[in-house]
């Protein structure tokens, strides 16, 4: 019998991905999502070579109940993004196949791709029964495509009330609603998410009762004490409504953002969150609990990544 071949090379991986290779994108995600052990180590040699992604870069992610229209959404807003020039990359969490454990590929089938566009690319992620909408592989695919594209699109499963994981590996969080639904509401007056970045109120073309949505967002965010959140009404029917005020919402929010300091946090949430994963609550405890970890997590130097950060609390529970 033949021998394997050997691996790629994970600096050759990572120079592909950052040339926006979607080949070399696709393979890297396929590399991220390995759950087996012995994948680790060049799991964590490939993120340490991409570094934090391009610096300019935005990762946009979109929650809110199941059959509002995100994924419709997510393809309008990503043909718009393209005909601004920017190049974007979509991750669509999908639930998992109860069969084979895949993505059943739901949402990625209703994003529009054209095979010859080298600048959109879109993949498809299974929730693998994990609630919070993610997927445990998504931040470090996350991370993936921020190296590749200037514009990064996460659509998370929509489950309810336990959307919150979203804002850990996103810059900005839009929350998807549609007219006369009650959702918004009902999730703005629980507190769950607290006040999402941006407010979309999908179906504009429904007129008076997505007007009714869109003022009753707007009380329910100036209820809260955030006056400033702006409220979108978009419509993905021909032709198109509100998109293009959309984009221009996300760039303002991206603009007064301190991007360095919001991904530190992410990264350090990302770290706590992966290390509870692997360890359970077992080894939260052994590290004092989940406030002596943010707070040792705290006291890191801002350059490390995720895995030497997991390392880290790895090595601080086995101390304790």
């Amino acid at each position: 019998m033949g021998s394997a071949d050997p691996p790629e090379p994970v600096e050759a991986l990572a120079a592909g991905v950052r040339a926006g290779s979607r080949a070399a994108v696709a393979r890297a995600l396929n590399l991220v999502e390995d759950r087996r052990a012995q994948s680790r180590p060049r799991i964590a040699e490939l993120l340490r070579a991409l570094g934090g992604g391009k610096p300019d870069g935005h990762r946009v992610g979109f929650t809110g109940p199941p059959g509002v229209g995100k994924s419709t959404l997510v393809s309008a807003l990503g043909g718009e993004l393209r005909r601004r020039g920017s190049t974007v990359g979509v991750l669509a969490v999908d639930p998992s196949s109860k069969r084979s454990g895949g993505a059943l590929l739901g949402d990625r089938v209703r994003i529009e791709t054209r095979p010859e566009d080298e600048g959109l690319f879109v993949r498809s992620l299974a929730t693998a029964g994990e609630l919070g909408g993610l997927a445990r592989a998504a931040p470090a695919s996350v991370l993936v495509l921020a190296a590749a594209f200037d514009r990064v699109l996460v659509e998370t499963v929509g489950v309810g009330q336990s959307e919150t994981d979203v804002e850990y590996v996103v810059d900005t969080v839009v929350f998807v609603v549609q007219p006369g639904s009650g959702d918004a509401l009902q999730f703005l007056k629980a507190g769950i998410m607290e006040v999402p970045d941006v407010l979309v109120v999908t179906k504009a073309d429904l007129g008076r009762v997505a007007q009714r949505a869109m003022a009753d967002l707007q009380a329910a965010v100036r209820a809260l004490g955030s006056r400033e959140t702006p409220v979108v009404a978009v419509s993905c029917v021909a032709p198109p409504q509100g998109i293009e005020a959309l984009v221009d919402a996300l760039e303002c929010h991206r603009a007064g953002l301190d991007l360095t300091a919001r991904r530190l946090a992410s990264r350090r949430r990302h770290a706590l969150a992966d290390f509870a994963t692997e360890h359970g609550e077992r080894g939260v405890r052994a590290l004092g609990g989940r406030r002596a970890a943010e707070r040792w997590l705290g006291e890191q130097a801002p350059g490390l990544d995720v895995p030497a950060l997991v390392q880290g609390l790895q090595e601080q529970a086995t101390e304790g």
